[in-house]
């Protein structure tokens, strides 16, 4: 039976884990697209380890935080690290506007780089999702990956904040 705390797979955005409900939906955490609403009438989602039966009679956000880490750190391989380059540690990015009417804005670098690898990482999925698809023909994957591939190289720029030069934003080879 599928309950809140319940690893489930669904057939395209594949395994997660249900932490929440309303009283026609499930609120669904997914590993690489994160949360998701789907309709408890949905039948396409399929069990792989039932939730606790009690968990629908106060869960605290401390649970379902807990029981996400729980199943992510159990089933699913740690995730990349991704490392800012150690000059910028404890840096932050100031931006100014030129109106000098106008407030700037103080940003910690380490939250910029975040960004910045969250992006790259949705990038790699939405890339992924693009290669597989089953109704997309091969000309049509293959202007979307042109598109991708432009947005990797628009993002050079910021290769610069990256440790590890693997890590980096590629753009087209020529």
């Amino acid at each position: 039976m599928i309950t809140i705390g319940a690893k489930i797979e669904h057939p395209s955005k594949g395994e997660g884990v249900i932490f929440g409900e309303t009283e026609n939906t499930w609120r669904i955490y997914f590993k690489d697209s994160g949360e998701e609403e789907i309709g408890k009438a949905y039948d396409g989602l399929a069990l792989i380890e039932p939730g606790d039966d009690n968990a629908s009679t106060g869960i605290t956000l401390e649970d379902v935080v807990a029981a996400v880490e729980n199943v992510f750190d159990s089933y699913y391989d740690a995730t990349e690290i991704v490392e800012m380059a150690d000059k910028w540690d404890g840096g932050t990015l100031i931006l100014q506007p030129g109106d000098t009417d106008m407030q700037g804005k103080e940003i910690p670098i380490d939250t910029f780089f975040h960004k910045i690898v969250m992006m790259r990482d949705r990038l790699r999925v939405l890339e992924q999702n693009v290669n597989s698809h089953k109704t997309l023909t091969e000309s049509e994957k293959i202007q979307l990956q042109q598109y991708i591939t432009r947005i990797y190289g628009s993002m050079t720029t910021f290769n610069v904040l990256f440790k590890n030069k693997n890590d980096s934003f590629v753009g087209e080879k020529k």
